[in-house]
């Protein structure tokens, strides 16, 4: 499987991303105490670090609002995944409660301030690529309200899609239903995100390092920027 940012490297010359590769270990329906302790001294270091700040001052917010308007985002109901998580926390509420591994991505995204995702590798497609829309492109979204509708990508988006189908609209706003981590998943596909801010490596490696000691899984990551747009998982 290869993995790329080719299509999008000219427009987004500051993208980057780390995409890791977790086998192995077991994905609980709930947190463990351990991690439900993990998770909440982040939540906590999260408001004392951004307390004081608009969510436009805090530059992993801002870096992602910017990318959002190099592709005609300008609404504020489009935002970041890792905006929504900080401004969740901010406001006194807890990180959303999935399973321990999305639980445990969130916290690393709130933790760096940079985007994460992850899908069901064994649910994925042929390649997968940070690109434009396609007319093509079909999106059931798993956050509809009435539990998920088909919602293709407008033209010029950018989207995370395999050989078949988006997997996220809007580079990191909202995942597709068809590919999400469960814990009958044995193999999941994270991506770290970054857009001219952050650290992809040091997330990546905080993630590796949590879902080895508190799910026993291991892991193999590559990272893709413009110097090096693909390359192969």
């Amino acid at each position: 499987m290869h993995f790329s940012l080719m299509e999008i490297t000219a427009s987004f010359p500051a993208a980057r991303v780390a995409a890791v590769v977790f086998e192995g270990g077991a994905i609980l329906p709930a947190r463990s105490a351990r991690l439900s302790h993990i998770i909440g001294e982040i939540e906590s270091a999260a408001r004392e670090r951004f307390s004081g700040l608009e969510l436009s001052q805090i530059p992993g917010v801002a870096a992602w609002r910017a990318a959002y308007r190099g592709f005609g985002i300008k609404r504020t109901s489009y935002r970041s995944s890792v905006e929504r998580l900080i401004k969740r926390v901010l406001a006194g509420g807890p990180l959303p409660e999935a399973n321990s591994f999305v639980d445990l991505y969130n916290a690393v995204s709130l933790r760096h301030a940079l985007c994460l995702g992850a899908d069901d590798f064994d649910l994925l497609t042929g390649d997968v690529s940070f690109r434009f829309s396609r007319p093509s492109d079909t999106f059931v979204d798993m956050g509809a309200a009435d539990g998920g509708g088909d919602d293709p990508p407008k033209p010029g988006e950018v989207v995370y899609a395999d050989d078949d189908h988006v997997l996220c609209r809007r580079w990191n706003w909202r995942q597709d239903a068809r590919s999400v981590v469960t814990p009958t998943t044995r193999r999941v596909l994270a991506t770290v995100q970054s857009h001219g801010w952050g650290d992809v490596e040091a997330a990546a490696e905080d993630l590796m390092r949590l879902a080895c000691d508190e799910l026993g899984m291991t892991a193999r990551r590559v990272v893709v920027d413009a110097a090096r747009p693909v390359a192969t998982l």
